[in-house]
């Protein structure tokens, strides 16, 4: 296990692992939901063995990471999370980083990228262009799509609440499971970040995530002008690749025409076949030759 640092941001003191040597390009590497830093564990050594400062943090309410004021509403907004990541980048003096995530992580490196591209070198997002529209309510998905986001409706719910409260860990393997369905992980891999999920801010953290996008749950009046922005969906311009899980059953592959018009001309867009949701888990080197591309 490497090393955890921490630093302090506005909101959170944000613990992190560090790879590779200090004045390399640096590389943050963000998790989603529901995961931690060892989603990362071999995308980061061959990215510091190719001269990269890489930096993994831990997203809000998950691991190491907490609220520096017992009183801050455990919010956990896509605005949030993006803010974080830039303020996590303004704690370590980053200068213009690459950006890797998927799923929650994902979105936060889409989101500094609107919102900041001059502080983003490149940018490899796992799931495309997953920014959403908390301003205006999505119209009704397909059946079998509705049906892929059972947590969310549950986590709607106070059941869902107190059912995630009691069985994190049965709902997280399950989520793991279902998602990539291709992916035979052993017992072992899942209970080296479970105990991520024991944050005492995780419940509210999740829950909140997925009741603000569906507007059941108020947001940090704060980050109001920044959701309106988001919603607008303005296109990213740094240097991109966008990766996607041909097997992912919660974020499976969209259509090209209806996500490259927000990326940058001549963005390359790749399908892994055989890999699910958790990508860096089950493909890493797909992850590693992606930034290292986009790079250079």
């Amino acid at each position: 296990m490497p090393e955890i640092l921490t630093v302090r941001t506005r909101t959170l003191e944000i613990g992190y692992e560090a790879h590779g040597a200090v004045g390399g390009i640096p590389v943050v590497l963000l998790h989603g939901f529901p995961d931690d830093a060892r989603a990362f564990d071999d995308v980061a050594p061959p990215l510091a063995a190719a001269g990269c400062r890489v930096l993994v943090p831990y997203l809000r309410g998950y691991g190491p990471t907490r609220f520096l004021d017992p009183n801050e509403p455990r919010m956990a907004q896509q605005a949030a999370i993006g803010q974080d990541l830039l303020e996590f980048m303004d704690a370590l003096s980053l200068g213009p980083a690459a950006l890797a995530g998927y799923d929650w992580g994902g979105r936060a490196a889409c989101i500094a990228a609107i919102l900041a591209p001059e502080r983003v070198r490149a940018l490899v997002t796992i799931g495309g262009y997953n920014v959403q529209n908390t301003v205006t309510p999505a119209p009704p998905a397909s059946a079998r799509a509705e049906r892929s986001y059972w947590y969310q409706w549950y986590f709607n719910t106070e059941r869902g609440r107190r059912g995630l409260e009691q069985n994190r860990r049965d709902i997280c393997r399950l989520l793991w499971e279902e998602w990539s369905p291709t992916w035979r992980f052993e017992p072992a891999t899942f209970e080296r970040t479970a105990p991520s999920f024991d944050n005492p801010d995780f419940v509210p953290v999740v829950i909140h995530s997925y009741r603000h996008r569906h507007g059941n749950a108020p947001g940090d009046g704060r980050l109001d002008a920044i959701e309106r922005r988001l919603a607008e969906r303005r296109a990213i311009t740094v240097p991109t690749v966008i990766l996607h899980g041909g097997a992912d059953t919660v974020g499976p592959p969209k259509r090209p025409e209806a996500e490259l018009p927000y990326f940058p001309a001549g963005t390359e867009r790749r399908v892994v076949s055989n890999v699910g949701h958790f990508m860096p888990r089950e493909e890493p080197k797909a992850v590693v030759d992606a930034l290292l591309k986009v790079l250079h």
